[in-house]
C-alpha cells in the first residue's frame, strides 16, 4: 500500500532477456518482398572518352607548370650572364610599350665563338661575331629574320667608320646595340648573345636542326676528323651537299666555321656570317618545337646554357607563341659591293629592305645588279647564296 498522500507507483518488466536481444518479428508480406537494385553502370566508350579527354589535359597542365619552373631557372642565368658580360645593359635597350604578344618588337642576335680566348662578349679574328635581328610582329603575325653581313661598312659610335661586328670587339653588346639601332634605324628591345662554342650540345639537346644549305660546299682543311698525320694530308676537307640537310652540333659547328668553298670561289667570309645566321635561326626555331616542349620538364633548364640574354621567362613562352601563330616569315638581309678593300660598302637599297621588314613594301630578292652581296628578302625556307 502506498503510504498516505504519495501516488502509487507500477514496477515495469523489460522484455529483455539477460545477455539475449528479442528478435523483430518479420511480417511474412515483408520478407517475401522484392528489393529492386539499381543496375551497376558500365564504361561506356564516350565515358572512357570523357575520362581519357580530362587526364591528358590534367597531363598537359602538370608538364607545361613543370617545364615553366625548369625553364625559369635557366631564364634566371642567362639573365646573369648578360648582366656579368654587360652590366647595366638595360640602359640602351628601348622598352616596347606592352607584351610581346600584342606589339611589335626588335631582337638583336650576336652570334659570337670565344671557345679559343675563353672571354664573353669578346671574339678572336678568326672566330668574329655575326649579327642577325629577329623582328616580331604579332598583329601582322609575321616573322623577320634581318641579317647583317659582318663586314658592312657602318660608323660605330664614338669610333668613327668600321666593320659593323667590330662594335661588339671594341665595346660589347652595349655598343653593338647602339651601332646596329643606328644603321637600320630601328630601336633594339632585347638582346640574345648567343656563344657557338656551346651550341654542340644544344644542338644535340634538341635532337639535331635542319639546315638549307644553299649549294654544294667543299671547304679548306680545318679541323681534322683524323687522328693520325698520314690521313689528315689526304682529307681533302669537310662536304656539304645543297638542300636540306640534318645537322648534328658537330656538324653544324663545323658548318658555321667554314671560311672557303673550294667549290666556288666567289664564296668569302661573309658566306660565314651565312652559314652561322642559319645556324642560329634553325636552332631557335627548334627551340620553340612542340619536341623541345617534352623535354622541358627535364632539359629547359640546360637548354639555355649557350645563352646570353635579357629576356624574362614570359618573354621566352610569348615568342614561342608567337612563332607557332606566325603566318609569314621572311629572310632578309642588308648588304652592299665589295670593294676589295675587305669592307662592303653599303648599297642604297638597304633603305628599301628596311621598308620590307617593317611590312612597308613587297619583299623583293637581292638585285643581281647588285653583286653576290646585294640587300633583299627570300619568303619562306629560301637560303642566300653567292654566285662565281
Amino acid at each position: 500500500m502506498a503510504a498516505s498522500g504519495e501516488k502509487p507507483y507500477r514496477v515495469y518488466r523489460g522484455g529483455r532477456a539477460r545477455g539475449k536481444v528479442p528478435q523483430r518479428q518479420v511480417e511474412p508480406q515483408q520478407s517475401q518482398r522484392n528489393v529492386r537494385r539499381r543496375p551497376r553502370r558500365g564504361w561506356s566508350a564516350r565515358r572512357i572518352a570523357f575520362w581519357t579527354v580530362l587526364g591528358l589535359i590534367l597531363l598537359l597542365i602538370v608538364w607545361t607548370i613543370a617545364g615553366y619552373f625548369s625553364v625559369r631557372g635557366g631564364v634566371s642565368d642567362a639573365n646573369a650572364r648578360l648582366q656579368r658580360v654587360a652590366p647595366g645593359i638595360d640602359s640602351v635597350l628601348k622598352p616596347t610599350g606592352g607584351l610581346l604578344m600584342n606589339n611589335a618588337a626588335n631582337t638583336l642576335l650576336i652570334g659570337t665563338d670565344h671557345s679559343e680566348n675563353g672571354q664573353a662578349g669578346r671574339s678572336t679574328d678568326d672566330h668574329s661575331d655575326s649579327l642577325m635581328l629577329l623582328r616580331t610582329d604579332p598583329k601582322s603575325h609575321r616573322l623577320v629574320f634581318l641579317s647583317l653581313p659582318r663586314d658592312l661598312r657602318a660608323t660605330i659610335p664614338g669610333y668613327g667608320s668600321a666593320k659593323i661586328n667590330a662594335a661588339m670587339q671594341i665595346g660589347g653588346p652595349k655598343l653593338a646595340i647602339r651601332t646596329v639601332e643606328e644603321f637600320t634605324g630601328l630601336p633594339i628591345n632585347h638582346v640574345v648573345i648567343v656563344d657557338f662554342g656551346s651550341f654542340v650540345q644544344l644542338i644535340d639537346a634538341v635532337g639535331g636542326i635542319d639546315v638549307n644549305v644553299p649549294e654544294n660546299i667543299l671547304s679548306n682543311r680545318f679541323d681534322c676528323p683524323y687522328s693520325t698525320a698520314t690521313r689528315c694530308r689526304q682529307w681533302q676537307g669537310w662536304r656539304f651537299h645543297k638542300g636540306t640537310t640534318h645537322m648534328s652540333g658537330h656538324t653544324a659547328l663545323i658548318y658555321s666555321r667554314i671560311r672557303e668553298n673550294r667549290l666556288n670561289p666567289a664564296d668569302s667570309d661573309i658566306s660565314r656570317g651565312v652559314h652561322q645566321q642559319q645556324v642560329m635561326q634553325a636552332t631557335l626555331s627548334k627551340l620553340a618545337s612542340a619536341g623541345t616542349f617534352l623535354r622541358l620538364p627535364f632539359d629547359g633548364g640546360s637548354l639555355l646554357k649557350p645563352l646570353s640574354t635579357d629576356l624574362t621567362t614570359n618573354e621566352f613562352v610569348q615568342l614561342a607563341w608567337i612563332k607557332l601563330r606566325a603566318g609569314t616569315t621572311l629572310h632578309c638581309r642588308l648588304g652592299g659591293r665589295d670593294l676589295g678593300d675587305g669592307y662592303l660598302q653599303p648599297s642604297e637599297n638597304n633603305r628599301l629592305v628596311m621598308l620590307e621588314v617593317l611590312g612597308q613594301s613587297a619583299p623583293q630578292p637581292p638585285n643581281p645588279a647588285d653583286g653576290p652581296f646585294g640587300p633583299g628578302c627570300l619568303s619562306g625556307n629560301a637560303a642566300f647564296s653567292q654566285t662565281k
